[in-house]
């Protein structure tokens, strides 16, 4: 018989197996000698109190022998089965491969970067000369944006598709089995490569096929049915199947719809700053103390406030993590924000954002390419008030919301540099005083919050395609080229790599053969 409840440990408790079959013992009524063992299904911190608890979801094996749960891939060989070309190896590109292989497909992976350990040499680039490689950085080569963009799990795209598998085909490849536990699951960039090599190896082991420097330049169809890709080496593959899935930055893509008039359409994403602080003070904050426990994580905050009848949110919050140049272009400043797998970084970051709507723009509902248009020229700004060379704009918080430039600018994370600069120069302005209006207000809401100490940088603009590429809601194919499957991100579909892991997927599920 198994039994789940939900039991609350102190922090020192929670590596202390014989309490947790203590408190399954007494909450269940049963003796500990019929208690065979325990499995955790699901883990979350609560810190809403002064004494931070951890909440655990238990399942307890009584009088019968534990059985975890287990997920292996049933995979096959793919090598002479019918083609489907994926551009793109994110995780949507990814995941739709490994699902083309459990289907019996075999998927030919495009991706215009480089293969992920060949990255870093252009990101080292990027952080130490400020010298951007338009076709290998943060956003371009195997693993997409997410490989060195902290690796974080959490989704609320449950009713989207099968998120227990996305994470248990990460833990096959090498990730801990905390992912399949945690309430907010975390690889970490620095583990991430590894999983996303062995995935890719998996995949080419198959049958599967996965090239690199391959840039596709152009979507090939006839008489309304995709016929394959061109490269921009010439090459020409061949396929009736062919998943989108370019990730937010694929601008070229959307520059190729307009040319051959394939419907595309304008929509609204995030823009604002990354701000970040000392961790100790966000650890403070939550956890309610004046150092942080070591049996505690670096703490993580969630804040959102109306003001102007404007949402002001923060996204993808990063504790001990680093504030990272991730602009695919040489003269614009692009800004997120990772964590290595310890989080074990002096500072705490996270993306402050409001959402700009198609009526912000002029002409967005006519012009597709209004809102990227609007979004390229604050990266461009950005990149000028800064002074070349990525070199960020940045204020400290008291005075952007006080309206001075600061004298100094505190220790920071990101790595290419950071000018002091009325950020009202760099930013619309109605989202500087959105930005004005809520940072007091998160102040009273977390302890601290709102300090000089913390830096404002500009400008956190990716969060989100500004583009949508439309899809029938049931066949997932683009309405003027049937086999074309716009996927994830890129296409408006997803936010993050589980959501886009997922439409990988649901992308494979929709294609018949």
């Amino acid at each position: 018989m198994q039994k789940e409840i939900e039991i609350a440990l102190n922090p020192e408790e929670l590596d202390a197996p014989d309490r947790i079959l203590q408190m399954g013992s007494k909450k269940l009524k049963v003796t500990l000698e019929r208690i065979q063992g325990f499995h955790i299904r699901k883990r979350s911190i609560d810190a809403r109190a002064k004494q931070v608890l951890f909440r655990l979801r238990v399942v307890y094996f009584i009088d019968e022998p534990v059985e975890l749960p287990k997920h292996i891939s049933a995979l096959q060989s793919v090598q002479d089965a019918t083609a489907v070309i994926i551009i793109g190896a994110g995780p949507a590109g990814l995941f739709a491969a490994y699902r083309c292989i459990e289907r019996g497909l075999k998927p030919i992976v495009i991706e215009r970067g480089k293969a992920v350990q060949d990255r870093r040499r252009d990101l080292a680039k990027i952080n130490r000369e400020g010298i951007v490689n338009p076709e290998s950085n943060y956003c371009y080569g195997e693993g997409g944006a997410g490989t060195y963009s902290d690796g974080k799990l959490y989704t609320r795209s449950n009713k989207r598709g099968d998120v227990q598998k996305v994470l248990s085909i990460f833990v096959e490849h090498g990730a801990t089995e905390d992912i399949l536990v945690d309430a907010r699951p975390h690889i970490g960039t620095n583990k991430l490569p590894h999983i996303i090599e062995s995935m890719r190896q998996r995949i080419i082991e198959c049958g599967g096929e996965v090239h690199f420097d391959a840039k596709a330049i152009d979507i090939t169809a006839s008489f309304g049915k995709v016929t394959g890709v061109k490269l921009e080496n010439g090459e020409w593959l061949k396929a009736a199947h062919v998943v989108l899935a370019t990730g937010h930055s694929a601008r070229d893509i959307f520059e190729l719809f307009r040319s051959k008039g394939w419907q595309l359409e304008a929509k609204p994403f995030a823009l604002g700053v990354r701000i970040e602080h000392p961790q100790a003070i966000i650890d403070q904050a939550q956890y309610h103390c004046s150092v942080r426990p070591e049996n505690l994580p670096p703490a993580y905050y969630s804040l959102v406030e109306q003001v102007d009848e404007r949402g002001v949110f923060s996204f993808c919050m990063c504790p001990g993590g680093i504030i990272a140049p991730c602009a695919t272009d040489h003269s614009e400043i692009v800004v997120n924000g990772w964590s290595p797998s310890k989080r074990n970084n002096p500072h705490a970051n996270s993306g402050t954002v409001i959402q700009i709507n198609l009526e912000d723009v002029a002409n967005a509902a006519e012009d597709p390419f209004a809102l990227l248009n609007f979004q390229r020229e604050i990266e461009q700004r950005a990149f000028t008030l800064g002074g070349g060379n990525l070199v960020a704009p940045a204020q400290r918080m008291v005075d952007f919301v006080q309206h001075k430039v600061s004298l100094d600018l505190p220790d920071n994370s990101y790595k290419p540099g950071t000018r002091s600069v009325d950020l009202r120069e760099v930013l619309p302005s109605f989202v500087y005083r959105a930005l004005q209006g809520a940072l007091p207000i998160f102040g009273k809401k977390m302890k601290g919050y709102y300090t000089n100490e913390a830096i404002l940088v500009g400008v956190e603009s990716r969060t989100s395609s500004p583009i949508r590429i439309p899809r029938d809601k049931d066949t997932l194919q683009h309405p003027d080229v049937q086999g074309l499957y716009p996927c994830a991100e890129g296409a408006g579909y997803a936010g993050g790599i589980v959501s886009a892991a997922i439409d990988g997927m649901n992308c494979i599920d929709a294609i018949t053969v």
